[in-house]
């Protein structure tokens, strides 16, 4: 298991916290450098995208649907029986 990991940024503006899995953590950092931006400019793009969930799991959602568009990750294990 991984620890949660709390870190603020400030997108749009404003300062906020988001809390995710140091994994998590370092693939948003890893999605940055790959695209020259920082973070919190991935973070805002995330965030003005979302509909109906809260930040945290809107940047694990984006990662891994990140990670599948690139045939890293297939859906096949979270798929129910």
């Amino acid at each position: 298991m991984s620890a949660v990991v709390k870190r603020s940024l400030t997108i749009a503006g404003h300062r906020t916290s988001i809390s995710l899995e140091e994994p998590f953590w370092r693939l948003l950092q890893s999605e940055a450098r790959a695209q020259g931006l920082s973070v919190a400019a991935i973070v805002e793009t995330i965030d003005r995208a979302r509909r109906d969930t809260n930040l945290s799991s809107a940047i694990r959602i984006h990662l891994v649907t990140g990670l599948m568009a690139k045939g890293m990750i297939t859906g096949s294990a979270a798929e129910p029986d």
